[in-house]
C-alpha cells in the first residue's frame, strides 16, 4: 500500500513508491495536470471503454488542491486501468468470433481462426486482474462446443464463479458445467463455491448453483450438499424448490441411496399450485418409483391425489398462462399420466382407482392438435399397462385406430409401434383394424412400411391365413430389398404354424421362393424340402411345379433353383413316368434329354453359385437311377467337374465319376430315395416355428429316432448344465441325427434330479433330448412382440394353463394341450412374464423328465425380459403312456439383486395332458 502524503506537488514523492518508471509517472501527472482537449480526443479515438470520471476528479484536485478523499494508490490504479485499456484493445466480441469462424471456407481455415483466438485467450488468462475474464470464457466454450480443447479455461471458470457479479458466476457457472466432470482435480475445489451460493440471498444465484451441482456432481460432492438440497426444496420461494427438486432429481439418479432423504420434501410438493413446482415434483416421483420398490409402494397412497390434479387439468376452463393450443398444461397431464402408469402396474387396486380418470381423459380429450394426440397416447400407454377393465382397453385400440388415419407420419407410425406391443392384450380388438394396417403396406414411409409388416404377422391365425397371406406376398413381391429376408421367413413360420393343409402349404412356399428370390435364407431352403420329403403326396405335385420354375431363368433365384434340383433329382422318377393327377399340370412331351440340358445350362451357368451348383451336381448324379437311359451324358457332363477349378466342385465331380467306374454296383444304392426327414422348422426372429398344418391322411408321423437307452444320464445331466464334467453337449439342431455315444454309468450324478422317478421301464428306451440354444435378435427387440405372440397363441380349444413358478416378480406358467391327431404328444408353451421395473437379463430356462418319456425343447424367443414383457418357449414331450409325467425345472437370470438360480418341480400336470 502506497503511503499517503497531503502535498499538491507529486514530484516529492520518493522513486522508490512508483508504480511505474518515474517517467512514466512524470507522464502521467503532466496528463492530469493540463486540461489539454488535443490528449482526451487522442484516448477516445484508442478506446471508448475509458472512463474519464477520475480523470477529471483527478485534474479538478490538481487545479484546487489535493482531495484527501483519494489516496495515492486509488488514483495510480484508476490511470493504469485506463492505460491497460488503451495499450491492449478490447477483445474480439463473440458475435465477431462467430462470424469469422463460419466465413471460413475450409476446416484449415477454421482451425487457424480458433488457434489465434485460443492463444489470444491463454495470454490475457495470465493477467492476473483482467477486465475481459467473462467474455474470453463465453469465447472458450463456443470453441469447445465446435470440437476443439478448451480445458485451461476451468481455473478461470473457477475464478467467475467466485466473483460477486451476477453475470460472471452465469458465464462461470455455465463453463464448469462444459468443461468440468468428476475425472478432474478441479471438480473438487467448486464444491465451497457451491455451498456459498446455495446460501445466498438471491434466488437467481441460487438457482445457477442448483443448475450446475445437478449437471456436474459425483457422488461425493452429492453427498456433501445433498441436505442443502433438501433444505431448499422446503423453501417460500417457487423458483427454488423448483430448482431444487430438479436438483434432487439427477442427485437421486447418480446416488440412489439418498432416495430417502428427499421423501418427505417430495411428497408436499403434490400439494403446490404452482404448476412448474407441481410437474418437477412428478418427476422426482417418477424417478423414485423407478428405482424402488419400497418407494413404489409407499407412493401408492397418492393415486387419489394425482386424479384429483388431473380431473381439475381437464375441467378447468382457459387459463392463458397455462393453455397450449386449448389444452390446459400438456406437459403435467403426460407426466401425470406416466407416473399413474407406473402407480398402477400389476396393482389391480391402485388400477381400479385411475380407471374413470383414464375414461374421462381419452374421451374429453381434443384430437385436432397434435398436443391432444400426445396425451391420448399417453393414456392408451397408460391403459395398456395397468390392470385396467377390458372395455377400456377396446377404447385405447380404437384411438390408436383413429392414429392410423392420421395425416402425420409420425402418429401413424406411433400408433403401429404401440399397436405391435399390445396386440397380444386384446388381440380381437386390433384385429378391426386389420384392413388399416394391410393398407399402410403402401405406405411410402419405410419405417411405417417395416412396422406395418410386423404387426401384420402377428395378427395372422387360424381363420384369417389365407387373406393375410395374401396381402403379405403382394407386399413381398413389390418390397424393398431389405425387407425380402425378414418378410420370406415371417410369412414362412406364419404358413408352418397356420396352413389349413399341405398343399397349400406348398404353394405358399413356391411363391415365396419365386417373389423373394436370393434375399431367401438358407432356413427357408431347409423348410421347404422337409416339407416336401415328408409330404408324400404332394411329391408329385411338387416336382411338375419346381420343373416349371427351373426351365425359366433362375439366377436371380438361386434358393428356388436349389429347392428345384433337389427335389427333382430325389422324384425325378415321377416328373417323367409319373401318371399325373388330375390337379397337377404334367409337363408335355418331356424327355430325359430335356431334364438334362436344363441341369446342364445350371451348370456352365457363371450367374449361379457355387452352392447351387452342388445342389445340381449332386441331382444330376441322382437322376443317373432315376432315369432309364441317359447315364452315359451324366456321366460325361460329372467328368468335367474332375478338373474343376473350385475345390468343392472338383471333389464331388471326382467322387462321383468313381461311381459310374468303380464304384458302380453301389451306386443305387447310394443314391436311392431319402427317407422323410425329422421336423425342422424356418427360424425368423431367433424363433423355430411350430407346424400346425393338418396332417394328411395318407401320411404316417416319422418314427422318433432312437438311441442307447445308456445316453439318458448324459443327456439329461448335459441339460441340467454339467457339461463341465465332460459329457457332449446336445444342441443341434433336430434334423441331425445324435451321434452314437458310448454307454457311460452316471447313476450317481442322477441325483441332481432329485425326486425324479427315473426307474421306470420304457416301452422303447429313449434319450431325453433338450435344446437349448442361444437366439439370435437380428430384427430388434420391437419384433420379439410378434414372434412371442405365434408362440403364445394356441391352435387348440381345450389347453389348460397352470402357474408353475411365481417368484420375484418372475411368473412362469405352462399352456399345456395335447393334439387330437397325435395322443402320444403333450405341447407346453412356456410363458415368463416380469412384472419387475427393470429388466431380467441372461435367461435361461431348463427342463428334464425320466427318461421313460422323450422330451424336445425349442429355442426361447430371448434371454432379456424387459419390464412387462414376457420370453415364450415351446417343450414337446412324447411317450406319455409310459407313465406318470413329472418334470424338474431350473431358472437362471441376472436380476436386480444379481445372477440368480432357482429350481422346482412340476408333478401335476392335467389329466388331459397326461392319461
Amino acid at each position: 500500500m502506497w503511503a499517503y502524503y497531503e502535498t499538491e506537488d507529486w514530484s516529492v514523492l520518493p522513486p522508490e513508491l512508483n508504480r511505474r518508471k518515474q517517467d512514466n509517472v512524470n507522464d502521467i501527472g503532466h496528463l492530469g495536470r493540463v486540461n489539454s482537449q488535443e490528449n482526451i480526443g487522442r484516448l477516445k479515438d484508442k478506446t471508448t471503454d475509458v472512463d474519464f470520471s477520475t480523470s477529471s476528479t483527478i485534474m479538478n484536485a490538481s487545479e484546487h488542491g489535493f482531495n484527501p478523499a483519494f489516496n495515492m494508490a486509488s488514483i495510480k490504479q484508476a490511470f493504469n486501468e485506463a492505460v491497460e485499456r488503451v495499450r491492449m484493445p478490447a477483445p474480439t466480441r463473440l458475435r465477431d468470433l462467430i462470424r469469422q469462424i463460419r466465413a471460413a471456407r475450409t476446416a484449415a481455415e477454421e482451425r487457424t481462426v480458433v488457434n489465434k483466438e485460443c492463444a489470444y485467450i491463454r495470454s490475457t488468462f495470465r493477467e492476473e486482474d483482467s477486465v475481459w475474464r467473462c467474455r474470453n470464457i463465453a469465447k472458450l466454450l463456443y470453441i469447445h462446443m465446435l470440437g476443439y480443447p478448451a480445458h485451461f479455461g476451468q481455473l478461470e471458470c473457477l475464478k467467475l464463479i467466485a466473483s460477486t457479479r451476477f453475470t460472471d458466476k452465469r458465464i462461470g457457472y455455465l463453463g464448469a458445467m462444459l468443461l468440468l466432470d468428476e475425472r478432474q482435480d478441479v471438480h473438487l475445489l467448486i464444491t465451497n463455491c457451491l455451498k456459498n451460493d446455495l446460501n445466498s440471498t438471491t434466488q437467481f444465484v441460487i438457482g445457477l448453483a442448483l443448475c450446475t451441482l445437478g449437471a456436474i456432481a459425483s457422488p461425493g460432492m452429492a453427498r456433501d450438499l445433498a441436505a442443502e438440497v433438501e433444505r431448499l426444496m422446503k423453501s417460500p420461494n417457487a423458483y427454488i424448490r423448483k430448482k431444487a427438486a430438479l436438483c434432487a432429481f439427477r442427485i437421486i439418479r447418480r446416488v440412489p441411496e439418498l432416495m430417502e432423504m428427499f421423501l418427505p420434501a417430495t411428497r408436499s410438493l403434490l400439494t403446490e399450485k404452482n404448476h412448474g413446482v407441481l410437474i418437477t415434483g412428478v418427476t422426482l416421483i417418477t424417478e423414485m418409483c423407478e428405482n424402488s420398490i419400497d418407494t413404489l409402494n409407499h407412493f401408492k397412497k397418492i393415486v387419489p391425489n394425482l386424479v384429483r390434479i388431473l380431473k381439475n387439468l381437464i375441467l378447468a376452463g382457459y387459463s392463458p398462462e397455462h393453455d397450449v393450443s386449448g389444452v390446459s398444461d400438456p406437459f403435467l397431464q403426460v407426466k401425470i399420466l406416466r407416473l399413474l402408469r407406473i402407480l398402477g402396474h400389476n396393482d389391480v387396486e391402485t388400477s381400479e382407482a385411475m380407471n374413470d380418470i383414464l375414461a374421462q381423459v381419452a374421451t374429453n380429450t381434443e384430437t385436432s392438435k397434435n398436443v391432444g394426440n400426445t396425451i391420448l397416447y399417453e393414456t392408451v400407454l397408460s391403459i395398456m399397462d395397468i390392470k385396467s377393465e377390458s372395455g377400456l382397453r377396446v377404447l385405447a385400440v380404437n384411438i390408436l385406430g383413429r392414429f392410423l388415419l392420421n395425416n402425420d407420419k409420425n402418429i401413424r407410425y406411433v400408433a403401429l409401434n404401440t399397436l405391435l406391443k399390445t396386440v397380444y392384450v386384446d388381440t380381437s380388438a386390433v384385429q378391426r383394424h386389420r384392413s388399416t394396417i394391410l393398407e399402410c403396406l403402401k405406405d411410402p414411409d419405410v419405417s411405417i412400411r417395416r412396422r406395418a409388416m410386423e404387426l401384420s404377422f402377428a395378427l395372422v391365425n387360424t381363420s384369417n391365413i389365407k387373406n393375410m397371406m395374401k396381402e403379405l406376398l403382394l407386399f413381398l413381391e413389390r418390397a424393398d430389398p431389405e425387407f425380402k429376408a425378414q418378410c420370406s421367413s415371417n410369412i414362412v413360420m406364419s404358413a408352418e404354424r397356420y396352413a389349413p393343409n399341405k398343399r397349400w402349404h406348398l404353394e405358399t412356399l413356391f411363391k415365396v421362393l419365386v417373389a423373394a428370390g436370393n434375399y431367401v435364407r438358407d432356413d427357408v431352403v431347409a423348410c421347404t424340402i422337409q416339407l416336401i420329403s415328408e409330404t408324400q403326396t404332394q411329391q408329385a405335385y411338387a416336382v411338375n411345379a419346381l420343373w416349371h420354375a427351373l426351365e425359366k431363368d433362375t439366377f436371380d433365384k438361386q434358393p428356388l433353383a436349389q429347392v428345384a434340383t433337389w427335389c427333382i433329382g430325389e422324384y425325378g422318377d415321377l416328373l417323367l413316368y409319373a401318371q399325373p393327377h388330375e390337379d397337377v399340370e404334367a409337363p408335355v412331351n418331356l424327355t430325359e434329354d430335356d431334364v438334362i440340358d436344363v441341369y446342364q445350362r445350371l451348370l456352365w451357368s457363371p450367374q449361379n453359385t457355387v452352392i447351387t451348383k452342388q445342389y445340381t451336381l449332386l441331382s444330376l448324379t441322382k437322376l443317373s437311377t432315376r432315369f432309364q437311359c441317359g447315364n452315359e451324358k451324366i456321366r460325361q457332363i460329372i467328368d468335367t467337374f474332375g478338373s474343376n477349378l473350385h475345390i468343392e466342385l472338383q471333389q464331388r465331380g471326382i467322387e462321383f465319376s468313381q461311381l459310374f467306374r468303380k464304384y458302380d454296383h453301389l451306386r443305387l444304392a447310394l443314391l436311392e430315395r431319402m427317407p422323410p426327414m425329422e421336423t425342422a422348422k424356418p427360424q425368423a426372429n431367433g424363433i423355430i416355428g411350430i407346424a400346425n398344418g393338418d396332417q394328411d391322411v395318407e401320411e404316417e408321423k416319422p418314427p422318433i429316432e432312437q438311441v442307447s437307452a445308456s445316453t439318458d444320464s448324459s443327456a439329461l445331466l448335459d441339460l441340467l448344465g454339467s457339461s463341465d464334467l465332460g459329457m457332449p453337449s446336445i444342441s443341434s439342431p433336430t434334423t441331425t441325427a445324435l451321434p452314437a455315444i458310448t454307454p457311460v454309468t452316471n447313476n450317481n450324478l442322477l441325483d441332481l434330479l432329485g425326486g425324479l422317478d427315473l426307474s421306470t421301464t420304457p416301452a422303447s428306451p429313449a434319450s431325453v433330448i433338450g435344446q437349448i440354444q442361444s437366439p439370435s435378435q437380428p430384427f430388434g427387440p420391437s419384433t420379439n412382440f410378434m414372434v412371442d405372440g405365434l408362440l403364445n397363441s394356441t391352435a387348440q380349444n381345450d389347453a389348460q394353463t397352470m402357474v408353475i413358478f411365481d417368484n420375484n416378480g418372475l411368473k412362469i406358467t405352462f399352456t399345456v394341450e395335447r393334439p387330437d391327431d397325435l395322443p402320444d404328444l403333450l405341447v407346453i408353451n412356456m410363458t415368463a412374464v416380469n412384472s419387475n421395473i427393470i429388466s431380467l437379463t441372461d435367461f435361461v430356462f431348463s427342463a428334464a423328465v425320466p427318461r421313460a418319456f422323450q422330451l424336445q425343447m425349442l429355442s426361447p424367443s430371448g434371454t432379456v425380459i424387459a419390464p412387462s414383457g414376457q420370453v415364450t418357449q415351446v417343450l414337446k414331450v412324447s411317450s406319455l403312456n409310459n407313465g406318470v409325467l413329472r418334470m424338474r425345472l431350473r431358472i437362471s437370470y441376472t436380476g436386480p439383486s444379481g445372477p440368480v438360480l432357482e429350481q422346482t418341480e412340476v408333478n401335476n400336470f392335467p389329466l388331459m395332458g397326461v392319461q
